[in-house]
């Protein structure tokens, strides 16, 4: 039998970082919410995503009370050598400005597993293997459809949804046609993303090259994320793992791995933002809203954002009967988002002009190379020993 009695506040959609750090800003302020994820706890624990968030985002952690989730990971702030830059095998250092020096690197597999562990000590609602969600009566008083994890159908009443299932998730797609408009870029390459079991020391690299762009970004104490640019219409057929570490090797001057490969895939780098952000009393945050080009690493920053804003809006509904800051959440969150996206699209463009003069040309090679000179320097040169 169907469980009917439930009316929580509000039903998120989603176990990743945008659904649960919401969740745990509601919790924590009082406000009943209930967290649905259609996988397993084991599966959304071991999700290997990206692996950098900025210091805007580890403020905002720390500002709501949740500095436990991000305390113990490598800061960006200590040492510039953290994450260097690599031109043609000439290696380089990133000037730090901004949140840049406020920013840690911690994957997301890290983060999800810290903010399940806090929402769930906490006495928080979390949901797993929720499958077959549906929702309906979005404009009017929500209903959400799911069948447990005994296979037992559930309805939860509520008064908001935050769609935070993703990109491909239910969320989205329960918006009727010609509801939302769709802002897309493509960049016109691919990434070979590759997880290995080879150590990244330092945490991060980026090399532009002829060949293209390649970076190494740390996945744990034992893994690395690598990626390779590519055309769009290469086939992971056409990249053996003998090929892979001698590209990598190639773009990064210096021999790489190699080490056992775990996943693999190809990314085409596009930038994408849904508007609005809203449908009725349903709430899309994080990859549901917006996709940015991972080349940016602020994918989770972004879904952070929401969060915060979707909680304030949803709080202050709750608590003052007062829909002003949910009738503004497109605004909002738009106006951060396109300052993102503007970033985005121009240190992607960068990196990749910069090498692999076939995409663009000599021209735009050269106004990349000498905008990444601007923005990084070489290191101090050792001093002679008497």
């Amino acid at each position: 039998m169907s469980r009917t009695a439930e009316h929580p506040a509000v039903v998120v959609v989603g176990a990743g970082v945008a659904g649960l750090t919401l969740g745990n800003f509601l919790l924590r302020n009082g406000i009943g919410c209930v967290i649905l994820e259609k996988e397993s706890r084991e599966q959304v624990e071991q999700r290997q995503r990206a692996g950098a968030l900025d210091g805007r985002g580890v403020r905002m952690l720390r500002e709501w009370g949740f500095g436990e989730v991000v305390d113990g990971f490598s800061t960006r702030t200590a040492d510039t050598a953290y994450m260097p830059l690599l031109i043609e095998g000439e290696t380089r250092l990133w000037n730090a400005t901004g949140d840049d020096t406020e920013g840690i690197f911690c994957t997301q597999q890290a983060l999800v597993q810290n903010l399940i562990r806090v929402f769930l000590r906490d006495g928080g609602d979390l949901r797993f293997e929720a499958r077959d969600i549906g929702l309906a009566d979005l404009r009017d008083r929500p209903t959400v459809r799911y069948q447990d994890a005994a296979g037992n159908p559930q309805v939860i009443g509520c008064a908001l949804v935050a769609g935070c299932d993703g990109d491909r998730g239910v969320s989205r797609s329960s918006i009727p046609d010609g509801v939302l408009t769709r802002y897309a870029h493509e960049h016109g390459y691919a990434w070979l993303a590759v997880l290995a079991d080879v150590p990244a020391d330092p945490p991060a690299v980026m090399a532009v090259h002829s060949r293209g762009f390649a970076g190494q970004i740390t996945r744990g104490p034992q893994a690395s994320r690598f990626y390779l640019q590519c055309p769009l219409t290469d086939t992971l057929d056409e990249w053996p793992e003998e090929r892979i570490w001698s590209e990598l090797g190639a773009r990064f001057g210096y021999p790489v791995g190699p080490g056992r490969i775990t996943d693999s895939q190809l990314v085409p780098l596009r930038s994408v933002v849904y508007s609005p952000m809203r449908y009725g009393n349903l709430y899309l945050l994080g990859d549901a809203a917006h996709l940015v080009s991972p080349m940016s690493a602020k994918g989770m920053s972004m879904a952070l954002h929401d969060a915060e804003v979707f909680a304030r809006a949803a709080i202050h509904q709750v608590t003052q009967g007062d829909s002003s800051l949910l009738d503004a959440y497109t605004e909002t969150c738009l106006r951060h988002i396109w300052n993102v996206q503007t970033a985005a699209v121009q240190i992607t463009e960068i990196m990749h002009n910069g090498g692999d003069a076939t995409y663009a040309g000599e021209f735009r090679k050269q106004l990349a190379l000498a905008e990444l000179r601007r923005m990084s320097e070489a290191p101090a040169a050792e001093p002679l020993s008497a």
